[in-house]
C-alpha cells in the first residue's frame, strides 16, 4: 500500500500513515457530527504505530465518551483548528483518522466486510445507508467489547422520510 498523507487546512500540521486501514467506520453519532461539523465521520482506523506526524505538533483535546466513559484524544492544529486524528483510551493501539484530512480522501475504500455504519439512530433523516455494510443503531459492541449483531441492507436505505421519494436504482429514472 502506498503511504497516505494528509494535513490540516492551513498546512502547519502534516501526517503520514504507512499501513492500510484495519477497517473503516462511518459514524453518525452526535459527537462525530459536532466534531466534523457534518452529517457523519468517515474514520479509517489504523495501528497507532503506522501514523506519524511529519510537520508541526498537534494540540490535544480530551473528551470523555458518553457511551464508554473512556477518554478520546482529538489531535488538532493549534492554528486553524482542523482535527486530524483521534486516539482512544479504550483502544490504545489504534488511531482513527478524519478521512477528509487526507490528501486523497478517495484512497479510503468503504466496502462490505471492511466497513461498518454506526449510531445510525442519530443520523440525519435524509441519510442514505450503503448496502452490504454492517449497520448498527448504536455502537457495534457493548462496553465489555462483545459485538452486537449487525443489520445489513440489500439496497440503498434512507434513514428517515425527509426528502422521501425513489432512491437511485429503484427503477425510477434519475434527473
Amino acid at each position: 500500500m502506498p503511504v497516505l498523507s494528509g494535513g490540516c487546512l492551513c498546512g502547519a500540521l502534516r501526517y503520514e500513515v504507512r499501513a492500510p486501514p484495519l477497517r473503516v467506520t462511518l459514524c453518525h453519532c452526535r459527537f462525530c457530527q459536532r466534531a466534523t461539523g457534518s452529517s457523519h465521520l468517515v474514520e479509517p482506523l489504523f495501528d497507532r504505530d503506522a501514523l506519524s506526524v511529519t510537520a508541526g505538533v498537534p494540540r490535544v483535546y480530551q473528551h470523555r465518551s458518553e457511551g464508554s466513559g473512556r477518554l478520546l484524544d482529538l489531535h488538532f492544529c493549534a492554528f486553524c483548528g482542523t482535527t486530524l486524528f483521534m486516539t482512544f483510551e479504550r483502544f490504545p493501539g489504534l488511531c482513527g483518522v478524519y478521512a477528509g484530512t487526507l490528501d486523497d480522501p478517495a484512497a479510503i475504500e468503504v466496502r462490505p466486510g471492511h466497513a461498518k455504519q454506526v449510531f445510525v439512530a442519530s443520523a440525519r433523516p435524509e441519510t442514505v445507508l450503503l448496502p452490504g455494510i454492517d449497520t448498527f443503531d448504536g455502537p457495534a459492541m457493548d462496553a465489555a467489547g462483545v459485538p452486537y449483531p449487525p443489520r445489513v441492507y440489500a439496497a440503498l436505505h434512507r434513514v428517515g422520510d425527509r426528502g422521501a421519494g425513489p432512491l437511485p436504482g429503484d427503477g425510477e429514472p434519475s434527473r
